[in-house]
């Protein structure tokens, strides 16, 4: 499938207690969009307790209830979507100016999934250096703070995220694609926030990382890799998100 004038983009953005950000994420989507060809964004509720819904709805998003997990809701927002693409996109993570354009360039240059490299939205040299590396074109430098941009055909070939990961989702579903296709980095970049990072301490938060990563690479599951951030991540956190 090649862009032309009728091919569209279903944004989905996971929610949960997203009050502070998604207004301000679905205003910057309207600004930044060059074309015409935005379909839909589509937020996928997990049950939240704030006004997340209903700023959702103010500004023009379509709004779907989900169980929690953001897994769960990613693949329910790709099914309900319209869109030939699909661009899957945190709450807190804002896409460069022209994005929707540059993702369907890239689909032409026949690049069917990929994502664009990573800022924080702060200047602290560690989380600039850690950020720098999302420039390399390999699994290991891969994370959802990236975005997500894929075919929509291609998406539900490989069956989406699996529901099984309660976080990891966004790199396990990456790594699978990684294997059988050519994955584009585009060199633009989303500003995704340091907010964990802030409240977690940033050594602490990415250390931990590390080795759910490694933890990953030498064959741990879903479950143990979701017991291990319970314990040295989310119990360190008051953020409330889908994951």
């Amino acid at each position: 499938m090649k862009p032309n004038k009728s091919t569209s983009i279903s944004i989905v953005i996971p929610v949960l207690n997203e009050e502070k950000y998604i207004g301000k994420i679905l205003e910057h989507l309207k600004n930044v969009s060059s074309t015409n060809t935005i379909k839909e964004v589509i937020c996928v509720d997990g049950g939240s307790r704030d006004r997340t819904r209903e700023i959702a709805e103010k500004y023009g998003a379509k709004v779907i209830p989900s169980k929690k997990g953001r897994a769960r809701q990613m693949n329910l927002g790709a099914q309900q979507a319209l869109g030939e693409v699909l661009y899957f996109l945190h709450a807190d993570t804002f896409p460069p100016k022209g994005f929707d354009q540059l993702i369907l360039d890239a689909i032409v240059q026949n690049h069917e999934a990929g994502c664009f490299r990573m800022k924080f939205d702060t200047r602290n040299p560690i989380l600039r250096l850690f950020a720098w590396f999302s420039r390399i074109n390999h699994s290991l430098c891969r994370g959802g703070d990236q975005s997500l941009f894929i075919k929509r055909g291609l998406f539900h070939r490989n069956n989406g995220f699996n529901e099984a990961y309660k976080i990891y989702e966004d790199t396990e579903f990456i790594t699978r694609l990684y294997k059988n296709y050519k994955f584009k980095v585009l060199p633009n970049y989303v500003i995704t926030s340091a907010r964990k990072y802030r409240e977690v301490g940033w050594l602490r938060l990415q250390f931990h990382f590390a080795m759910i990563h490694l933890k990953n690479y030498r064959g741990a599951g879903p479950e143990e890799l979701y017991q291990y951030y319970s314990n040295n991540i989310l119990n360190h956190s008051s953020i409330t998100r889908s994951a």
